[in-house]
């Protein structure tokens, strides 16, 4: 998806049509929700950068993944900073998931990948 604020509704929007078409309707708001929050704030960190988001249901649990291409910060410092940053702009989404039982995080992209993964889990 494009970097781009405006792709949250576009993330959104697939995302519900695609939980409707698997039969897994008691999804669609807490993992829409998800999703749209997740893609509008790495959106705005990383401007302009394309994201991958990834949906899957699997162990009976709906998982999310968007991965960015935020970039790796040298400093110990910036990198805090950002993550703690990051974490305040996302508490919307930690009441959502943290509301229906979920789990959310976000980590650092492997070594051979650059950017931030940024995930989140909702149980049946």
């Amino acid at each position: 998806m494009p970097g781009d604020t405006r792709s949250a509704f576009i993330g959104r929007t697939a995302i519900a049509a695609a939980l409707e078409a698997y039969g897994l309707a008691p999804y669609v708001w807490p993992v829409t929700h998800a999703a749209s929050e997740l893609v509008a704030v790495t959106a705005r960190m990383t401007p302009g950068r394309e994201l991958y988001v990834s949906l899957r249901h699997r162990d009976d649990a709906v998982r999310l993944l968007v991965w960015d291409q935020h970039p790796q910060h040298a400093e110990t410092d910036m990198a805090a900073l950002c993550e703690a940053r990051c974490r305040r702009a996302l508490w919307l989404l930690a009441a959502v998931v943290d509301d229906w039982g979920g789990e959310w995080g976000t980590c650092e992209a492997s070594q051979t990948q650059q950017g931030r993964k940024s995930w989140v889990v909702m149980p049946r």
